[in-house]
């Protein structure tokens, strides 16, 4: 069988305007929590694109670490390809894509600083080694190979042997606001269910989209 020959019929149940809670924020920790119970691989996984340097689009998956009113949270090194074209231009988007369950949410908005009590928490729960990694790594930068990088990593834990690893300055949380997001539901023939939320002043309005 080839890529082109492979299908999947989506048997899930349907989605209508009901299903939905007037707050996207609401809906998308329902979906999460869904997501989570049904086993879904990593479901906290999305996939964020930003605008690169030439003005093309640049994609990546991360980890979101929370979901609230202000929008998604997520870490990164800050020095990173995507900390500097955050940096350049802050409009994102990002997809969450719970396969397992045939759902997927698209999100677009703009990106923030965490704030830094926000990135301390975090970065203090992370396991050591990841730690010392977020301290050693020059991310998105060449390296010669991987000896290199087990270099650093040696250095970084000489310098920190024996005390605690603080949460390095080029290193935290940035969370995307959400302006739009797109609640989407496989169902059978392609005939996908697939409901948008736009904000629109103070509140939100929501549309159901072809699919």
């Amino acid at each position: 069988m080839g890529i082109g020959d492979f299908r999947i019929q989506y048997e899930t149940a349907g989605l209508d305007r009901p299903d939905l809670h007037d707050d996207p924020v609401v809906q998308l920790q329902r979906w999460y929590a869904q997501a989570e119970e049904a086993g879904c691989t990593e479901p906290n996984a999305m996939t964020v694109s930003t605008v690169g340097a030439d003005g093309g689009p640049d994609s990546r998956i991360v980890l979101a670490r929370a979901i609230d009113e202000s929008g998604i949270t997520f870490h990164t090194n800050r020095r990173s390809a995507k900390g500097a074209e955050i940096t350049a231009d802050a409009r994102a988007a990002a997809v969450f894509g719970w396969l397992q369950i045939h759902r997927q949410v698209r999100i677009r908005g703009t990106v923030s600083l965490a704030p830094d009590d926000v990135s301390d928490a975090y970065f203090a729960s992370r396991p050591r080694a990841s730690r010392i990694g977020a301290w050693a790594s020059p991310q998105s930068s060449p390296i010669s190979g991987r000896a290199e990088l087990d270099a650093l990593i040696e250095e970084t834990e000489r310098r920190f042997v024996d005390v605690d690893v603080p949460r390095p300055p080029h290193w935290g949380g940035y969370v995307l606001g959400i302006d739009e997001i797109e609640f989407w539901q496989g169902r059978p023939s392609r005939l996908h269910d697939r409901f948008r939320y736009s904000r629109n002043g103070g509140s939100w309005r929501v549309d159901r989209l072809a699919p």
